[in-house]
């Protein structure tokens, strides 16, 4: 279990670090408008919930379609992504 904690942990946090949720998490901190803790809170719950749909319907899913198919769909929509990033550019 603690193998998986740690993996996911990683992930999701180097995942995390820079993207627009930080970006915006940042600006609300910096801002002496907004309670420091309020901040924290709001995003972390929102983070906690967004998780959570993910981890349900990634549940549903496994019901439903092999590991192994999911990977490849998964691996095909980031190369798909990366295509369309690199046409973009």
């Amino acid at each position: 279990m603690w193998s998986t904690f740690l993996t996911v942990f990683a992930t999701v946090f180097v995942a995390e670090l820079g993207d627009k949720t930080q970006l915006a998490t940042l600006l609300y901190a910096a801002d002496g408008k907004h309670s420091r803790t309020a901040v924290f809170l709001g995003a972390s719950a929102a983070l906690v919930a967004s998780v959570l749909v993910a981890v349900l319907v990634g549940g549903w899913i496994a019901r439903h379609v092999e590991a192994r198919t999911l990977s490849y769909v998964a691996g095909a929509g980031f190369i798909l992504i990366g295509v369309w990033t690199i046409v973009r550019a």
